[in-house]
């Protein structure tokens, strides 16, 4: 797989530092999220992943806002590939991913699921993000207090890949094995 980091410029106002993966799928995947080890805390407020936060060579979310601007202009694809902790590997990819501006909410449309990890995100399509100092969920409390991250949670979660590293609902993908475990190795990239 090739990879390697350079900056893109969006909208003609953002030049920000991207991962790029040239090797998968046919490559032109700008990488928006990646957990490998626990060395990043994902626990964190609604500034923070609006502006993103981490190491692009580590553990990170690109922030919010560049992923709208990233996906704002149109249809873009999402692949998600998963490892869990022993070594068995899966991915979603979903033909239609669109993240909405930050005044609504950063609200996830998605849809088009196929792979080999079955489909945690559809449950989650229409939500905003919520963060724990941000509640956007359906629930009564708040459910990125209670799951210890941050997601676009609906009643709560099939899905909660910012979650806390190692505990069994963070950095999880419900339908990966039909059960709730954390994923050892997570990488959520778009085209």
């Amino acid at each position: 797989m090739v990879t390697g980091i350079c900056t893109l410029t969006v909208k003609s106002e953002y030049e920000i530092p991207v991962y790029f993966d040239t090797g998968t799928d046919g490559g032109g995947w700008i990488v928006i999220q990646r957990r490998i080890n626990g060395s990043t805390d994902f626990y964190r407020g609604w500034e923070e992943y609006k502006a993103g936060f981490g190491n692009l060579m580590g553990e990170f979310w690109l922030g919010n806002e560049y992923i709208h601007q990233l996906t704002a202009s149109g249809n873009r694809e999402l692949r998600v590939e998963l490892e869990d902790e022993d070594g068995q590997k899966a991915f979603a990819h979903y033909s239609h991913f669109q993240v909405l501006s930050e005044e609504k909410g950063y609200q996830l449309n998605v849809s088009g699921y196929t792979g080999t990890a079955g489909d945690s995100l559809s449950y989650h399509d229409g939500m905003k993000f919520s963060t724990f100092d941000k509640d956007n969920d359906l629930r009564k409390g708040n459910c990125a207090i209670d799951y210890e991250g941050a997601w676009w949670y609906k009643s709560c979660v099939n899905s909660n890949l910012n979650g806390k590293y190692g505990r069994p609902t963070g950095a999880a993908w419900y339908f990966f094995n039909n059960i709730w475990e954390p994923m050892k190795r997570v990488e959520i990239k778009i085209r």
